[in-house]
C-alpha cells in the first residue's frame, strides 16, 4: 500500500523532469503555459496535441511563442469551450429577456387599443348620440388606430431584428458544438463524438435487434512512415484516408479518427457482408492512392491499412463490440497487413 503514493510522485517528477528537459530543448521558454503543454505532451494524455507538437517541431526545429498559445488553447485549456458554451449563454438569456420584453410591449399596446375600443362601443351604445359627439369618437377611434400601426411596425422592426440575432446566435452555438465533436487534422469526427454515435448505435438500433457493424481501421506502418518522411508527411497520410472513408463509407456512416493513426467507421443498419464490403472498398481504395510530397512532388510509394470489423451481438456494450473490432484489426496485423477481419473469422479466435 505504501509503495502506491511514491511511486506516482517518482512518477510525476520524472515527467516534470522531461517536461523540463523539452522546454530547454525545443522552447520557447519556461512560462507556466510552456510547462502546461509540455507536461501534457510528456504524459500523453492528449494525442491529438502530440500531433500537433512533432509536426511543429519537425517544421520549424522548435515551438514559438505562438505555437504555445495555440496548442494551449486548443489542447491543454478545457475551459474554452465551457467559456463560449456560458458566453452564448448568457446572450440566449438577453435575447429572451429582450423577446419578451418586445411581447409585453405588444400586449400592452394592444390592451390599451382594447380599452378604447370598449369606451367607444359604451358611448355608442348609449345611443342619441349628436353629430359633434360621433365626430368626436370617429376621431378618437382613427387616433388609436394609428398609434396602434405605429406601435405595430415599431414591434415588428424590433421582432425582426431579434429573429436576425437569434439566428446568428444559433449558428454561433452550432459552429461551437461541431468544433467540439470534430478531430481538427481530418475534419471527421472526434472520439468524444465517436464513443457518442457508438453507443447511440448500440442502445438504439442494436437493442431492437437490428444490424450495427463497426469497422476499426489503423495504418500499417505508420511510425515507420512518419519517422522517415516526417510529420507533416504523416499528416497528408491521415488525411488521404479520411477522404477515401468520406468517398466511399456511404452517407448513413458516422467517420471518426479516434487516435493517432486510428480510425473507426460506425454503421447503423449495416450488416457483416454489407459492412465487410465497405471496408474492403475503404482498403483497396486507400492502396490504390499514390502518395506524392507536396514540396517536391517525389513520389512516396503507397500506403495500406489494415481493418477489423464487428457485428453487434445479444448482450454487447459499445465497449465490448469497440473491443472486438480492435481484435480483429491486430489480428489483420498479425496475419501480414493491409487485409481485413471480421469477427466472424477463425483468426480472432487464434488473437483472442
Amino acid at each position: 500500500m505504501s509503495q502506491g503514493p511514491a511511486s506516482d510522485r517518482d512518477h510525476s517528477f520524472a515527467l516534470a523532469k522531461r517536461t523540463q528537459e523539452l522546454m530547454r530543448d525545443y522552447g520557447p521558454s519556461a512560462c507556466p503555459r510552456a510547462y502546461a503543454v509540455w507536461y501534457a505532451y510528456v504524459g500523453g494524455t492528449e494525442p491529438l496535441l502530440n500531433d500537433a507538437v512533432k509536426r511543429l517541431t519537425g517544421q520549424n526545429g522548435c515551438l514559438t511563442e505562438a505555437d504555445i498559445e495555440g496548442l494551449h488553447e486548443t489542447y491543454v485549456d478545457k475551459h474554452r469551450l465551457a467559456a463560449t458554451a456560458s458566453d452564448v449563454s448568457r446572450t440566449v438569456l438577453a435575447e429572451i429577456a429582450a423577446v419578451t420584453e418586445t411581447l409585453d410591449l405588444s400586449l400592452g399596446s394592444t390592451a390599451q387599443y382594447g380599452e378604447a375600443l370598449r369606451g367607444l362601443s359604451q358611448d355608442l351604445a348609449q345611443g342619441a348620440l349628436t353629430p359633434a359627439r360621433l365626430g368626436e369618437i370617429v376621431s378618437t377611434l382613427a387616433s388609436a388606430t394609428r398609434e396602434v400601426a405605429a406601435n405595430n411596425r415599431v414591434l415588428e422592426a424590433r421582432m425582426r431584428e431579434k429573429r436576425t440575432e437569434i439566428e446568428t446566435l444559433r449558428e454561433k452555438l452550432e459552429a461551437t458544438r461541431i468544433e467540439s465533436l470534430t478531430d481538427p487534422l481530418t475534419g471527421l469526427s472526434n472520439r468524444k463524438h465517436f464513443e457518442e454515435a457508438l453507443k447511440a448505435a448500440v442502445d438504439g438500433p442494436g437493442a431492437r435487434g437490428e444490424a450495427v457493424s463497426l469497422v476499426v481501421l489503423d495504418i500499417d506502418y505508420f511510425k515507420r512512415f512518419n519517422d522517415r518522411f516526417g510529420h507533416l508527411t504523416g499528416d497528408q497520410v491521415l488525411r488521404l484516408v479520411a477522404i477515401v472513408m468520406r468517398e466511399n463509407a456511404g452517407r448513413q456512416a458516422l467517420l471518426a479518427r479516434f487516435g493517432g493513426e486510428e480510425f473507426g467507421i460506425v454503421l447503423p443498419g449495416v450488416n457483416r457482408a454489407a459492412a465487410h464490403r465497405v471496408a474492403e472498398t475503404v482498403r483497396t481504395s486507400v492502396m490504390g492512392r499514390e502518395l506524392v510530397k507536396r514540396s517536391t512532388g517525389e513520389s512516396l510509394g503507397k500506403v495500406t491499412v489494415s481493418l477489423g470489423v464487428a457485428v453487434h451481438r445479444a448482450g454487447d456494450t459499445p465497449a465490448s463490440l469497440l473491443e472486438r473490432a480492435d481484435l480483429c484489426m491486430f489480428a489483420a496485423k498479425r496475419a501480414g497487413r493491409n487485409r481485413t477481419v471480421d469477427d466472424a473469422s477463425g483468426a480472432l479466435t487464434q488473437v483472442a
